[in-house]
């Protein structure tokens, strides 16, 4: 744009020697290249600093890398590169065999689980009545024992009789004390519940629901709305449920991001809010209005992430642009303008106003040179 402006001038020079017959020696061209370099200057100045203006813009997009939740081998690659698609189609199969035979394998032991579960209820209450028979058989021995004691002290009853009393008794009471170890045994072990669920049964149901989740994850499905980038996936091949390794690359169905990188110079000049021109490769020979939506609030090159090493400011690499965030005024549909395109952008400021009608000028005369290009020609 500084070469536009250089050009102009040389122009304009041209013209003034030409029409007034200006004598053309040292001293004239000396002051009309003197005049020109402040002049030049001035309006660089001012117009860089009040009026920014930037190549490094670019329409940003959003992408997902597809990786499978779960690993197996690819049998069915339902998708097509480019094809638009809905949220939920299906992307791919992998084979759900292991899968399917995991849930299988779960229902088997949960339904064993829940059978062990009655057994276990069945075997509590047995071992209920067992105490409870238990205890009325060491009761009856109790009050036989107690009777004899009585007989013995009367003399109705031999010692040895009363010796087969007291034997029965204990006897009958230690039965008493192992039918009531089993019978709470027996109940811990029916009773044992997580949220009123066994807890064989709670742990398989949970490993039955992971199972059945896996197998869900057989079929991959698009996130949201949009299309499949560069699709290489084939049946036969593994997929595997690593983060570094996706298998595909999802483009969202999303409007594009357009933002802008300014020097820090020009810093104090972006202000949300300000009127912005842009100009596109795409679209020689035509600008487009927009406004500044979020000014630069950061600079990616500070950015700070939890490591092992202290902060090397000499790894740094390049003193880092001011993100702006720009809003386009009007449709861009119309246009064939493709995620990723760059583009050059002009901010206006209320500074030096009358400023901003060259830089608007410069920006025009620039759009126009985009249909001047070539590759390799």
């Amino acid at each position: 744009m500084d070469l536009l402006l250089i050009l102009t001038y040389a122009a304009f020079a041209y013209a003034v020697f030409r029409i007034f017959k200006i004598p053309v020696n040292g001293y004239s061209l000396l002051t009309a290249v003197l005049g020109g370099i402040a002049l030049l200057a001035t309006l660089l100045l001012g117009m860089n600093y009040n009026h920014p203006f930037t190549s490094e813009a670019r329409f940003y997009f959003n992408t997902t890398p597809i990786v499978p939740a779960v690993s197996g081998i690819v049998t069915e690659v339902a998708v097509k590169g480019n094809t638009p698609l809905k949220v939920g189609d299906v992307l791919f199969r992998i084979d759900p065999k292991p899968f399917e035979n995991a849930v299988k394998a779960k229902e088997a032991a949960l339904a064993d689980a829940v059978q062990t579960t009655h057994q276990l209820r069945a075997t509590a209450d047995a071992a209920q009545k067992k105490l409870e028979s238990s205890l009325a058989d060491r009761d009856s021995a109790r009050d036989i024992f107690e009777r004899s004691q009585k007989l013995l002290a009367s003399g109705a009853i031999a010692q040895v009789q009363f010796e087969n009393a007291r034997n029965t008794y204990n006897a009958a009471e230690a039965t008493a004390q192992s039918a009531k170890s089993e019978a709470d045994r027996a109940l811990l072990e029916a009773e044992a519940v997580v949220e009123g669920v066994n807890t064989d049964v709670a742990r398989l149901q949970a490993e039955l629901d992971t199972a059945k989740f896996n197998l869900d994850q057989s079929v991959v499905r698009a996130p949201t709305d949009g299309t499949v980038q560069q699709n290489f996936l084939r049946p036969g091949m593994y997929a595997a449920s690593l983060p570094l390794r996706p298998v595909m690359i999802f483009l969202h169905d999303e409007k594009p991001k357009f933002a802008a990188a300014f020097l820090q110079n020009s810093a104090q000049r972006i202000e949300e809010g300000s009127e912005a021109e842009f100009i596109l490769p795409a679209v020689p020979g035509r600008f487009f209005k927009g406004k500044i939506v979020i000014s630069g609030s950061y600079i990616p090159q500070g950015q700070l992430q939890p490591s092992g090493n202290l902060v090397d400011p000499e790894q740094i690499k390049g003193e880092g642009r001011i993100l702006v965030a720009i809003e386009p005024a009007e449709d861009l549909s119309k246009y064939l303008i493709v995620p990723g395109s760059t583009a050059q952008v002009a901010v206006y400021t209320h500074h030096m106003h009358h400023l901003a009608i060259l830089r608007k000028v410069l920006l025009r005369m620039k759009s126009w040179t985009n249909f001047i290009f070539g590759d390799g020609h």
